[in-house]
């Protein structure tokens, strides 16, 4: 699965952009606030349907115009997709994929799968539970739209159920229904989050291994409640539920924990572990990716080969090598001493590809 094109109109600083992609390495560069970010995060939308920087999409339209659109070209071998986004002032949004609209963005899921990596998701361990569940919905959402449609689904449910505890008109017949929808879905999310997490973890377990020298690394799901006691921890909490006036049981509740040779990585691990620990993760994602769908994933990585020492630069270029990789960056220096092969490389000044050039750098 390769990028072949992406196509921007009036998005963010961008007026107009059209770039061809390498199958290999693509190098963005340029000073900060020149639209690096916007390039990957466009990417990303196409993938998830959605920003990694705002809720708000008319927040991507750039100054003064009416609306922005995305057009991506993406090939898997035998066939190639089309997916086209485009976002009104109003805040609408509608995408399509080959000209079809897609009506739910579950629809969208699978069409072309990327792995992102930035400086903030070197905080994944000590930032909350939400955070860290949000990651885990993401890369589930992409290999499985059965998965997303359960999410979905439930989080519906689970708003409906406390909008009705906060309007105080919850009886037990109507709080059954609700409780037995969302333990219906919970239950089968509960499922694909384990064995999503068992399985990621063993091959960040071994990534993680390599680049520390011998350091082992445990990846454990903490579900809030176990699919054997779902019904009966809900029953259970139910008056604290109306006293409280929200839902205190389920999947919207559970976390993962990060150790490092059995000690808890949040609490007691140093920053660069807490890189390695990112690292292994985003890599891991990549192989488990490539094993589920049979292609391999485009991996984005914004900026942040300034927040890893040259060991583990070295480790993401070597692991890269027939990957399509979009990386942005300040400077070509640091990719000089670790890349010995052709990369695509753009300059990117004022939302403009100033320079657009394949070479090698020695």
């Amino acid at each position: 699965m390769v990028i072949k094109n992406i196509s921007l109109i009036n998005y963010r600083n961008i007026e107009k952009m059209d770039i061809e992609l390498s199958e290999g390495i693509n190098l963005l560069y340029g000073n900060n606030a020149q639209g690096k970010t916007n390039i990957l995060e466009a990417i990303y939308m196409c993938a998830s349907g959605r920003s990694m920087r705002t809720h708000i999409s008319k927040e991507i339209i750039k100054f003064g115009k009416e609306s922005a659109h995305i057009q991506l070209i993406v090939d898997k071998g035998v066939y190639r997709d089309k997916i086209n986004i485009h976002i009104k002032k109003n805040n609408k949004k509608g995408i399509a994929v080959n000209n079809i609209p897609v009506k739910s963005i579950n629809e969208l899921f699978g069409t072309v799968n990327i792995v992102f990596f930035s400086p903030s998701d070197l905080m994944l361990i000590k930032e909350g539970p939400s955070y860290r569940r949000r990651y885990v919905d993401i890369e589930l959402c992409q290999l499985s739209r059965i998965y997303a449609d359960n999410l979905s689904r439930y989080y519906k449910i689970l708003k409906e159920r406390n909008t009705l505890l906060k309007d105080e008109k919850a009886d037990d017949m109507t709080l059954d229904v609700y409780d037995s929808q969302l333990v219906e879905y919970g239950k089968k999310i509960i499922e694909d989050r384990n064995r999503f997490i068992n399985e990621i973890g063993l091959r960040a377990d071994i990534i993680h291994s390599e680049i520390s020298s011998g350091e082992r690394l445990e990846i454990k799901y903490l579900p809030n409640v176990s699919e054997k006691n779902y019904e009966k921890k809900m029953y259970e909490c139910r008056k604290k539920d109306i006293f409280y006036k929200s839902t205190s049981v389920g999947i919207h509740r559970d976390d993962i924990s990060f150790n490092i040779n059995g000690i808890n990585a949040r609490d007691y691990g140093s920053q660069g572990q807490h890189r390695t620990i990112c690292l292994s993760l985003k890599l891991a994602e990549v192989e488990f990716i490539k094993e589920k769908t049979g292609y391999s994933p485009i991996l984005l990585l914004d900026d942040v080969l300034s927040e890893l020492d040259r060991k583990r630069q070295l480790y993401i270029f070597n692991s890269i090598k027939n990957i399509q990789t979009v990386i942005t960056s300040t400077g070509i220096d640091e990719f000089a001493e670790n890349i010995k092969e052709n990369i695509k490389i753009f300059y990117i000044k004022n939302g403009s590809i100033e320079i657009s050039e394949k070479k090698a750098l020695k």
